[in-house]
């Protein structure tokens, strides 16, 4: 008797950035993995992104997008994918999906319910989570969501030991993410210190190299608190040594930023500072505890569905006259 061959469906998701977009596609590639036999995950993503991926045991296989499509559409007409999942949905993935020429779906933007929401305040959005609209995609192929969150996985050569923090911090702290990618979603430098001085906790302020000076002033600022330490680890930690601290953390604060869904992925209790951007999006701390610090008693907010270098209105009063309402246990 002849052994009956075996259909193997091979998947591509895309998504080419960013850090908080592509962890939040992750409960994808794991409710395909987990679901559905007989099925191998690929995703193409941008190179500067791959260690968010590399140690994700529901991906087969990673491909990097560097700067030429045609080769990397080259490199993924080889693999004869069934189905390609497009979590990105820009003209670079609608060109890809194009030239491969499978079957494709891909996830709603919302791009008209946001450009109602920032330039009339009209609210037309649906209350559903982002997660759940990458999801969407795969819906045909019979995946659900499983309700396990996101996933972010920590490779071993990447754990930060204990010895590296300072010993003020060995017993517990706050982390604080204070980059992000636009001004207007983080708060102002002087509101910083505010902020840090409200939570009255040793805290490790995150963030890249470009974050650095930022946090120095922050620093500076508690030089003379011994109640109050800080400690600036701004561009001295890759992205998943920057991930290891939150976890060691007790609690994290975070503008709308990647370490904010990392945090979530992580179960942590978030802490979510909102300027121009709003919770409503869909794109809010998933499957963990959080609170939203954000203004509501102003009427031009969100002033844009990404953000911008400065206040279009000039006043800032979405992170000027923003309230720290809480109380850390």
């Amino acid at each position: 008797m002849k052994h009956q061959e075996i259909f193997l469906m091979k998947i591509l998701i895309v998504r080419f950035s960013s850090i908080g977009d592509i962890v939040l596609t992750t409960p994808v590639p794991r409710c395909i993995k987990t679901q559905l036999e007989n099925v191998e995950v690929h995703y193409a993503t941008k190179s500067q992104y791959q260690s968010i991926l590399e140690s994700n045991p529901y991906i087969d296989k990673v491909f990097l997008f560097k700067e030429d499509l045609n080769e990397l559409t080259t490199e993924l007409k080889k693999e004869n994918y069934d189905v390609v999942l497009d979590l990105h949905n820009n003209l670079r993935t609608r060109i890809l999906k194009w030239k491969l020429g499978v079957r494709s779906y891909s996830f709603n933007k919302l791009n008209i319910e946001k450009w109602l929401m920032v330039n009339f305040k009209i609210n037309k959005l649906p209350d559903v989570h982002i997660v759940d609209r990458y999801l969407e995609t795969a819906k045909s192929l019979g995946v659900k969501n499983d309700a396990l969150g996101l996933d972010y996985f920590i490779p071993e050569k990447d754990e930060v030991p204990w010895e590296w923090f300072p010993e003020t911090h060995r017993d517990g702290f706050v982390a604080y993410a204070i980059g992000a990618q636009h001004e207007t979603k983080k708060l102002p430098i002087v509101r910083m210190i505010e902020l840090c001085k409200k939570i009255n906790r040793p805290i490790i302020l995150l963030g890249g190299k470009e974050d650095f000076e930022n946090a120095e002033q922050v620093r500076k600022a508690f030089e003379n608190r011994n109640s109050r330490i800080i400690f600036n680890a701004c561009g001295k930690f890759n992205l998943n040594q920057s991930a290891d601290i939150v976890r060691k953390s007790d609690v994290i604060f975070s503008h709308d930023t990647g370490l904010m869904h990392i945090a979530a992925a992580l179960k942590k209790e978030v802490y979510t500072i909102w300027g121009n951007t709003i919770p409503a999006f869909g794109m809010y701390p998933y499957r963990t505890k959080y609170i939203s610090l954000e203004n509501n008693k102003i009427d031009c907010r969100p002033c844009s569905k990404i953000g911008y270098q400065k206040c279009p209105k000039g006043h800032f009063k979405c992170m000027n006259e923003m309230t720290f309402d809480f109380l850390l246990k």
